[in-house]
């Protein structure tokens, strides 16, 4: 399934939820932990907002914090290697990296840098792939096929039995491209 655009702020995402996130990351530091709490670099196209808000809400109703970059009162006023620096930085520092994988950002030379820089650091465990396409579109035409072939991602399930016969619950999942291995989205960002 590739979700889309609306799909999350459509969702009864707590507007609070949204904004403590967005206070913390203004004073985000590598250096003073959030807490023991899972940390999540959201990388994203700024235009994407709306789409942004909604996953940052589902994140932190997850019990996560998340990072996002243009809330960084660290981050330079103009974008210059110091920007690519602290990007690298808190990528190393937050335990996973999520690509808010919208077409806009697929076109995004600093979504794919992240990506990369992300795939380095974080690969395959910690790293998912939240793929968003345009509303009416079909599956076959989201620009990011060539990501869902290669790297895990979230998707949301109904309820199903497995071959193993394991039953796994309606929700968000994490899935594996390569071996059809899937985490629930909860556990996944504990791990």
């Amino acid at each position: 399934m590739i979700f889309e655009r609306g799909h999350f702020r459509l969702k009864s995402i707590n507007e609070s939820f949204v904004n403590e996130s967005l206070r913390e990351v203004k004073m985000f530091s590598q250096n003073k932990p959030y807490s023991n709490t899972s940390t999540v670099f959201l990388s994203h196209k700024h235009s994407d907002l709306e789409d942004l808000k909604g996953v940052m809400g589902l994140l932190k109703e997850y019990g996560v914090k998340v990072y996002i970059d243009s809330m960084d009162n660290k981050m330079p006023k103009e974008t210059s290697g110091e920007t690519a620096k602290r990007i690298k930085e808190v990528i190393k520092f937050c335990r996973k990296f999520v690509l808010l994988a919208t077409e806009k950002a697929i076109e995004s030379y600093w979504c794919n840098w992240e990506l990369g820089f992300g795939d380095t650091h974080k690969y395959k465990n910690h790293l998912a792939i939240l793929p968003i396409k345009e509303k009416g579109s079909y599956d076959f035409e989201y620009k990011g096929n060539e990501y869902l072939q290669i790297y895990p991602r979230i998707n949301y399930r109904k309820a199903f039995t497995n071959y193993q016969g394991h039953f796994f619950k309606e929700g968000y999942y994490v899935e594996n491209a390569d071996d059809n291995y899937i985490t629930e989205l909860s556990v996944w960002l504990k791990q």
